[in-house]
């Protein structure tokens, strides 16, 4: 038997494919609840497009909506509504100061999933 024949893995019939219902259970008692995995899949929703730019955007420094908006490329009040669902979502935060409000990333898990998803991507 040649070394490449000995790394394959053997194939298995349908039945031995299979898990037991000690494993089964185990997985499934290991599944996060229904609440929690609604809101994961709630943060991935509000992960379109424009908003993505606008994280990426935020992700090195604050910016104020009309920085935000020339980066982008679309309207003020376009990233003010854009802004809104993010943090509804705990996206991004804000500090006023005067009459500017200053957006930033919520935290550094906002950063690390941008940084993990573009390394994803460009694999």
């Amino acid at each position: 038997m040649t070394l490449a024949e000995s790394e394959k893995t053997p194939e298995r019939s349908p039945e031995s494919a299979q898990m037991d219902e000690a494993a089964i259970r185990r997985l499934q008692d290991d599944l996060p609840d229904d609440e929690v995995l609604y809101d994961l899949a709630e943060l991935f929703r509000v992960l379109a497009i424009t908003r993505i730019k606008i994280l990426y955007a935020l992700f090195e420094s604050e910016l104020c909506v009309n920085d935000i908006a020339q980066v982008v490329g679309i309207s003020q009040s376009a990233v003010s509504h854009q802004l809104r669902l993010l943090k509804t979502s705990k996206l991004v935060k804000f500090r006023r100061e005067g009459k500017a409000m200053y957006y930033s990333l919520d935290d550094d898990h906002v950063r690390s999933m941008i940084a993990l998803g573009m390394e994803h991507t460009e694999e």
